[in-house]
This record gives structure tokens, sequence and C-alpha cells, in this order.
């Protein structure tokens, strides 16, 4: 089995595949476009998975492959307007211990 990927090597990945490609990156309100539909198919497979009936001839879908999606699209917009995610979660996570550290109970 292979080791996971760093935030920053997927990143370098989906940049890889994309720079492919004489189109490029798609531009921002597009990209925000396509994060949208690739939550609301999210927001579909979690419905499915907890109670919702697919309607007739709709797949159920495949919630792992959903959030995959959901995290290519977000790796690219961030590739686009330069961001360096991993960066970016460490300083999110700080932000969270500090803020929300003693707001819910701990599991003993």
């Amino acid at each position: 089995m292979e080791p996971p990927l760093t935030l920053k090597e997927a990143q370098q990945e989906v940049d890889a595949w994309i720079g492919q490609f004489k189109e490029g990156y798609f531009p921002p309100l597009l990209m925000l476009a396509r994060l949208t539909e690739e939550l609301g198919e999210v927001a579909r497979a979690l419905a499915h998975r907890h109670g919702k009936r697919p309607k007739p001839g709709e797949a159920e879908g495949d919630l792992a492959e959903e959030l995959a999606d959901l995290l290519f699209v977000l790796i690219s917009l961030a590739n686009r307007e330069g961001i360096d995610l991993e960066e970016a979660f460490l300083k999110a996570m700080a932000k969270y211990r500090t803020r929300d550290g003693e707001r819910w109970s701990k599991v003993e």
C-alpha cells in the first residue's frame, strides 16, 4: 500500500494533471459552480445513505467518490488562487483548538 499523500503532494498532482491541458484551470466563478455541484452530489449520497430512497433509475451514489470529486475541485480552486492548503489547514486547526477546545464535552 502506498503512503498517503500530503496536501502539498495532492496539490502538485492535481496541478500536473490540469497542466497537461491548454485550457488550464477554470475561472473562479465556474469553479465555485463546480464546488456547489459536487457538494450537491455529496448531499444526495448522504441522503440516500441515511433514509431517502433514490428516484426510479437514480443511482444511490458513492459517498467516498463524491467526497473525492469535491476535494479535487477544492484543490483545483486553491491551486488557481495560489493557496497552500497544507498551511491553511494547519492555521485552521490551530484556530479550532484555541476557539473550540473547551466547547464540547471531551470523551473520557
